[in-house]
């Protein structure tokens, strides 16, 4: 069991002591309003470790020649049955911490008795920060696998090329007429960067001009989320994954009551303070289903970036959650 003792903070006596605290610094301010409703997250809590849910799917052929002559126009005509299909999300448990030192060492740097409040806000700033990140990591991932193993949705630069206009052009046309409907793009800082430095050596006019006043590149009158996320990754040499994301494509859904407790801890040579907590949410990805026989239950990072894991659950590509663009 590794606990802090009094060794691990910075002690100061008789000077004021400012609380720093060290957070990650992935951007993680992606979803609701901040990616234009692509990336949904809400609190809605959920039994098991899958959330159910049906609709109906588009008839095939609903609408069709009618013939008004002949026998043919008496003729007796089939019925075209009305079915349903299922979305899927799946259920992910989380844990934070736990995090322990001595009160021995809270007693050091604190005038006065013991105050748990101060480790609460010392953890707790960080926690909040982590739990958005890993939930975007999340959801991206999830996105990633499923779109990316569909060819209809994908576009890959030709020659392991960087990200230019052209492929963003290009990616959106995989979606042809519901193109419209990508309301953002998802991008790690290195191909946005890459963006711009194609634009500026195309030497458009007022084009270029912008990107150097600026440092961002024209997407198209698409807004840009720009996130280091490990889940826009892979491959060997490095590829990088653009997604242009529907409005919401994936959602991310507090499905448990987020608990966190702190505990006095007795039997050791020092009485140890002890912080942990534990919370739960739900993934699921427009026009998707998340294939419960395959991936199963809590499933871990790499089960989640499995495209095979998410079933496409649409008759048309253009229901998806988006498209995704390869470069490196």
């Amino acid at each position: 069991m590794a606990t802090g003792t009094s060794s691990s903070f910075k002690i100061y006596n008789e000077f004021t002591h400012t609380a720093l605290i060290e957070t990650l610094t992935q951007a993680s301010n992606a979803f609701n309003a901040a990616s234009r409703g692509a990336i949904r997250l809400v609190t809605d809590y959920t039994k098991g470790d899958f959330d159910y849910n049906s609709f109906f799917q588009n008839i095939s052929g609903l609408v069709s020649r009618r013939t008004t002559t002949g026998s043919a126009a008496l003729a007796t005509v089939a019925d075209t049955p009305l079915s349903q299909g299922e979305m899927v999300k799946v259920k992910v448990n989380r844990k934070i911490g736990p995090v322990a030192n001595t009160l021995d060492a809270f007693k050091k740097i604190q005038k006065g008795p013991f105050d748990e409040d101060a480790l609460n806000f010392a953890v707790g700033v960080q926690s909040a920060k982590a739990m958005q990140v890993e939930m975007l990591n999340t959801a991206l991932r999830a996105l990633r696998a499923a779109l990316n193993a569909q060819t209809a949705v994908k576009y890959t630069v030709p020659s392991s090329g960087t990200l230019t206009t052209q492929g963003l052009v290009n990616g959106l046309a995989k979606f042809g007429d519901n193109a419209d409907k990508i309301v953002c793009w998802v991008m790690h800082s290195k191909p946005f960067y890459d963006l711009v430095l194609n634009q500026i050596a195309a030497n458009i006019d007022g084009v270029s001009n912008f990107n150097v006043a600026q440092a961002t590149p024209v997407t198209l009158n698409r807004p840009v989320l720009v996130t280091d996320s490990p889940a826009l990754l892979g491959g060997s040499p490095t590829d990088y994954y653009t997604l242009g994301l529907v409005n919401d494509a994936a959602q991310v859904e507090d499905s448990e009551e987020t608990t966190i407790k702190t505990d006095l801890i007795t039997g050791q040579e020092n009485l140890i303070v002890r912080y942990q907590g534990e919370f739960a949410y739900n993934v699921g990805v427009r026009g998707f289903t998340w294939d419960v026989a395959n991936g199963g239950a809590n499933p871990s990072d790499s089960a989640l970036g499995t495209g095979s894991n998410w079933d496409a659950v649409m008759s048309s590509f253009k229901d998806f959650a988006g498209v995704v663009i390869q470069s490196r």
